[in-house]
């Protein structure tokens, strides 16, 4: 009876390979034709192995956790005449028989003219070429079943292993280059990383998973300084760059919202958070309605807020649901940076450190020293472009510019 292969079908465009997660069937086993038989797993999602007819199950040639090529005969089946006929799938008897080179024939001439039996399927080996895992694409990007599930033993991430060099198809890192890395630093200094700054990584890696961006505006904040200082007690520039940004968001909330599937969710309170530097990582408490009041309504609950952060007991209301965060970089001597937002939130505004500055002066035709600090604002690409965080910088520049209307 004709015999007709189990192919590892073609799963997508950009799939060159998959690998075998489960296999349903055994030999001597009966199936249907379009009977699930075999569960594979892409980089993209998990499918099933069907097959073209009905028969009987003469052979499993794949092997669970292994990843094969597109293409490659995962099984055999024992099908009736009509069966085959109706499939149009050559049987494995009539395929051509692969390539045989002459010192097999020396070696064995018994063999010469004999059909050679169904190849087995080629498992993806380490190579520099190696396979397209999927195609178009680095293999290293491709995690397989096997892998993912030694790295959830591990409590592993993606980032985790970024600095190992893949042996594997197209790059890929196999569970092999991990254990070899394990080992390689095993005697390495080592120490336990505290709850908060794998809490900080947690929440940066989850940042990192949309696409953000980063825009820059000079500000001159001479006016700003002079005003606070005739201030007491005398308010943290932070303050003044918090009420600012509240008030800039409370003038265009839409670049406060955040994508939730086919729609943008806009903020019902202006809530921002402040980040402050603790031992290990960074805590975000969060001033309620900012751009309700002013920087002298503000200075008590403002400054509460922070020694609580610093003393690690922020109350529960200050704990969560801001809509944008404020971070000042610039005390600790840093002129420019990238801030990243918080998963939740879709904005984070940096300042940087006051730097002496030569401006041209229209008025006296000449330069004149003043004072300048860098607003770098990141935000989600998908909910902001670049020309709307333009104007929220713009309109807190301005506003900057008038410290007595805040």
């Amino acid at each position: 009876m004709p015999e007709i292969p189990i192919l590892m079908p073609q799963l997508g465009e950009s799939i060159a390979e998959a690998t075998v997660v489960k296999l349903n069937i055994a030999a001597g086993d009966t199936v249907q034709a379009d009977q699930e038989v075999i569960e594979v797993e892409t980089n993209k999602a998990t499918m099933e192995v069907t097959t073209l007819c009905g028969g009987k199950v003469l052979r499993i040639l794949a092997e669970e956790g292994e990843t094969y090529p597109v293409g490659t005969t995962l099984g055999i089946l024992d099908v009736s005449e009509e069966e085959a006929l109706r499939t149009g799938v050559s049987p494995v008897e009539e395929a051509p028989a692969p390539a045989v080179s002459e010192s097999v024939h020396d070696a064995n001439p018994a063999t010469d003219g004999m059909m050679a039996p169904p190849p087995m399927p080629d498992k993806v080996q380490p190579s520099i070429q190696g396979l397209p895992v999927p195609a178009g694409t680095k293999g290293a990007h491709y995690i397989s079943p096997r892998m993912r599930a030694r790295m959830d033993e591990l409590g592993l991430q993606g980032a985790d292993i970024s600095a190992i060099t893949g042996s594997g198809a197209g790059g890929r890192v196999t569970v092999e280059d991990l254990e070899s890395f394990l080992s390689y630093i095993s005697e390495w200094p080592a120490s336990k990383a505290s709850p908060m700054r794998l809490a900080v990584a947690d929440a940066m890696r989850r940042s990192w998973s949309r696409p953000l961006a980063t825009v820059c505006l000079p500000v001159n904040i001479d006016k700003l300084l002079a005003y606070r200082s005739e201030q007491d007690p005398r308010p943290p520039l932070t303050l003044y760059i918090l009420c600012a940004f509240a008030k800039a968001l409370a003038a265009e909330p839409t670049s406060a919202g955040f994508l939730i599937g086919e729609k943008i969710v806009h903020p019902r309170a202006f809530d921002i958070g402040v980040a402050v530097q603790v031992d290990d990582g960074v805590l975000v408490p969060v001033v309620r309605e900012v751009d309700q009041k002013t920087v002298s309504q503000l200075h008590n609950e403002y400054m509460e807020l922070v020694q609580s952060a610093r003393e690690r007991r922020l109350p529960d209301e200050a704990i969560g649901g801001g809509i944008a965060t404020v971070t000042n970089f610039g005390t600790f001597g840093l002129k420019w940076g990238t801030p990243i937002p918080l998963p939740s939130e879709t904005l984070i505004l940096g300042v940087g450190a006051g730097i002496k500055r030569p401006t041209w002066s229209e008025e006296s035709q000449s330069f004149i020293p003043s004072t300048e600090a860098d607003l770098v604002l990141t935000f989600d690409h998908r909910v902001v472009d670049g020309g709307d965080a333009g104007k929220l910088l713009n309109r807190v520049a301005g506003l900057l510019g008038q410290p007595e209307m805040l």
